[in-house]
């Protein structure tokens, strides 16, 4: 039996390996195990979606919890290291961009170990994310990358990786999302916020550029007070942000009125629900620009770079600052807006497609 390691450690981790967890369980020979680093502990952000995806307790937790980016790089490394020295995995797998995945990554290549790379390839080139700076060093050491789309197979061949270790398996977040579409098309979480189907924009904000500068943040809390004017909004507060809005005091900005619904961040499920009955997103994340791309959904992203091109070049999304936004939501609640297209291998079948790359390595 090969044994396989899966990392997660922050939320988008676990929609990630849950489709591949299920099909490893499927095949033959092939053992996966989850090793949960702990990196995002609250229980909204990180153990209910174990229970959205139908997934055991982690057969490993590392629990190491908050920190700056170097304490929480190298406390995983620590904690990684002892395990792989007693547990010797066949295949180490990380999945995303969080410092879990570039310090896991780390601590196997170091041993010796196989590793391999879901969702490779892909670059805002802002090195001011640090999650740019991860994917980068993890993509350089990693034996296997397996990228989503046609940008991420040609930025590694950009950056000398060699042709033999980059395989293109499609988008591994559609497979999560069709493989949770029954519970979730069943579900009405807009009811429960009083709003009906296609009658509210759903907001998420959490990255650096847009919260932690105080002007910056009231800024955009005053622009979606005046959006919500427009058109009604849910803002599922994700803790990073919920601090920068108590801590300026820009959360009065957003609260009255009932315009902004503010509630906790949500689950799997609940989310995606909100998501396929809203009218457009507001958001600064990644993998809702992919869904929301897959879905055919407006999408307005708070950056001046992504590192999916292909859901602006293809997609329903659309890069956008605090100057541009009201006009950018005023042209989308008009309708003049693309319905894009779905990339290629955006099928809901990307955990096959990797697991067949797994059983033809030589481990």
């Amino acid at each position: 039996m090969k044994k396989i390691h899966l990392i997660a450690a922050a939320r988008p981790n676990f929609m990630k390996i849950a489709p591949l967890f299920h099909e490893l369980v499927e095949r033959p020979g092939l053992t996966p195990v989850i090793v949960h680093t702990g990196q995002h502990y609250d229980l909204n952000m990180s153990d209910v979606f174990f229970k959205d995806f139908n997934l055991p307790d982690p057969h490993i937790h590392l629990g190491v919890g908050s920190g700056s980016h170097a304490q929480q790089t190298g406390n995983v490394m620590i904690a990684y290291e002892k395990i792989l020295l007693k547990e010797k995995p066949d295949l180490v797998i990380v999945v995303g961009d969080v410092n879990s995945t570039v310090a896991a990554t780390l601590a196997a290549v170091k041993l010796g170990i196989t590793t391999a790379h879901l969702e490779a390839g892909l670059r805002s080139f802002d090195r001011t994310m640090p999650e740019e700076i991860n994917r980068i060093v993890t993509d350089s050491i990693a034996d296997y990358l397996w990228t989503p789309s046609p940008d991420g197979d040609q930025n590694l061949l950009n950056e000398g990786i060699h042709k033999e270790k980059i395989t293109r398996v499609g988008n591994i977040m559609i497979d999560s999302l069709e493989m949770l579409r029954s519970t979730i098309e069943n579900m009405d979480v807009p009811k429960k916020f009083n709003r009906k189907k296609g009658s509210y924009g759903l907001i998420t904000l959490h990255r650096p550029s847009n919260v932690d500068n105080p002007e910056t943040l009231e800024k955009l809390c005053k622009l979606l007070k005046m959006i919500s004017l427009k058109l009604p909004l849910i803002f599922p507060v994700h803790p990073r942000t919920l601090a920068r809005l108590l801590k300026t005091g820009n959360m009065s900005l957003l609260e009255g009125g009932g315009t902004i619904t503010l509630t906790t961040p949500l689950g799997y499920t609940e989310f995606m629900n909100l998501v396929m009955g809203s009218r457009l997103l507001i958001t600064d994340s990644g993998g809702v620009q992919e869904e929301s791309t897959y879905l055919g959904i407006p999408c307005l992203t708070l950056r001046s770079n992504t590192e999916r091109p292909v859901t602006v070049t293809q997609g329903t999304n659309r890069l956008c600052s605090p100057d541009t936004l009201s006009d950018m939501v005023g042209l989308a609640l008009a309708g003049n807006f693309s319905r894009g297209t779905r990339p290629d291998l955006w099928d809901g079948r990307t955990a096959k497609r990797v697991a067949d790359c797994i059983e033809r390595l030589n481990l």
